[in-house]
């Protein structure tokens, strides 16, 4: 009976670490995109550092909480968190740049 129980219970526990396994490691298909004629760098930590072209297209999977940076007057700033609602989507990304850009610009002279 013990025997039993023991093995019902390994089984029990590894169907919630299976159950919980998808979420942490789910990957999201997007495409980053570059409408812009200047070339654009981008840092995704443990992924790869993709220098976007003029005018390209590039499809990347990113996992769930993936941070997307930029380069910003010499400082590497947050351009983007991966969620799930970016699933399929294409971003432009140099338009997002320039909406960073302009938060950034903002928030410093809110500050000072």
């Amino acid at each position: 009976m013990k025997t039993i129980l023991i093995s019902l219970a390994l089984v029990f526990s590894f169907q919630q670490v299976q159950a919980f396994q998808p979420i942490l490691e789910q990957r999201i298909p997007l495409t980053l995109k570059n409408n812009s004629l200047k070339s654009i760098p981008l840092k995704i930590p443990g992924y790869m550092n993709p220098n976007l072209s003029p005018m390209s297209t590039s499809g990347v999977d990113l996992e769930i909480g993936q941070v997307v940076y930029f380069s910003f007057k010499g400082k590497k700033r947050v351009l983007l968190t991966i969620t799930e609602d970016l699933a399929g989507k294409t971003l432009i990304v140099n338009e997002l740049i320039k909406k960073r850009e302009k938060e950034l610009l903002l928030a410093k002279s809110k500050k000072g």
